[in-house]
């Protein structure tokens, strides 16, 4: 595990690096924040206790969502798995396999470094802006901040799962950008990164909320606005760690019948 707790480091000490990307990702997550803000506004006005929150507590949804759109990087490009696609297609993957380390396990810990990075860096700061911008309903239970960290991870962990699955089609298509752009878009809407999830009615909102991909976004904003009372909390964790479990354990199958036929393209 020192190893990976290594590569982990390493991971973070990397996006540090770049504190101007940082610097703008911040003013940008600031400034969309501000408009999907001002946008929820209006639309609670109009709707008032939409989907079963009031007004403070959207305005919560959309800053919780700022600060997980990188942390998370499920919606987003330039992460872990394009960098591993790009490594199948040259070829450089043979290295990768020829380590004394687990080709998943190597990639996780990069991509927790990374997105503990990112929540330091265009997490928290979006978030302090919103809140001296706009009346939000952060608690004050330690405790639920705890848990909300807790379900950060998990979140985390999912999107990364999904995204390595995405990054293993690439041995057999080798350019997997279409899959990628495909993946993306699935997750910004079943995400709950455009509109809560609990807006959605009916059998369509058990659906999608039932899903993997809102383990990433919906789930982590409900823990933080308390929506999980008593042992549900409990229920909440253990959904996103159930389907982070299922999504590891598909991207372990989906990776030894990739490496089984694995051909370095060039020789």
């Amino acid at each position: 595990m020192a190893l990976y707790a290594a590569v982990a480091r390493g991971g973070f000490r990397r996006y540090a690096t770049y504190r101007t990307a940082t610097l703008a990702g911040v003013f940008t997550n600031t400034v969309f924040g501000c408009i999907i803000a001002y946008t929820y506004q209006a639309l609670w006005h109009e709707r008032p206790h939409l989907g079963g929150y009031d007004q403070a507590q959207a305005l919560t949804f959309v800053w919780v969502g700022q600060a997980l759109l990188a942390t998370v990087a499920l919606t987003m490009g330039g992460g872990f798995h394009e960098e591993l696609q790009e490594r199948v297609r040259s070829g450089d993957i043979a290295v990768d396999l020829y380590r004394p380390a687990d080709l998943q396990l190597w990639w996780l810990a990069a991509d927790l470094g990374r997105a503990g990075c990112q929540l330091l860096g265009r997490g928290v700061l979006p978030m302090v802006v919103g809140a001296m911008a706009f009346d939000l309903a952060l608690p004050a239970s330690p405790l639920l901040w705890a848990a909300f960290l807790a379900s950060v991870a998990l979140a985390v962990t999912v999107s990364f799962a999904l995204r390595y699955l995405v990054a293993l089609s690439a041995f057999w298509l080798l350019d997997s950008s279409g899959v990628a752009v495909l993946s993306g878009l699935a997750a910004m809407f079943f995400s709950g990164t455009l509109l809560p999830l609990r807006v959605f009615p009916g059998t369509f909102g058990e659906v999608v909320r039932a899903l993997p991909w809102s383990s990433a976004h919906q789930v982590p904003a409900d823990v933080l606005l308390g929506r999980y009372p008593g042992l549900g909390l409990l229920g909440a964790l253990a959904f996103q760690a159930g389907w982070a479990a299922v999504l590891l354990a598909a991207g372990r199958l989906v990776q030894a019948a990739a490496t089984r036929k694995v051909v370095v393209q060039g020789g």
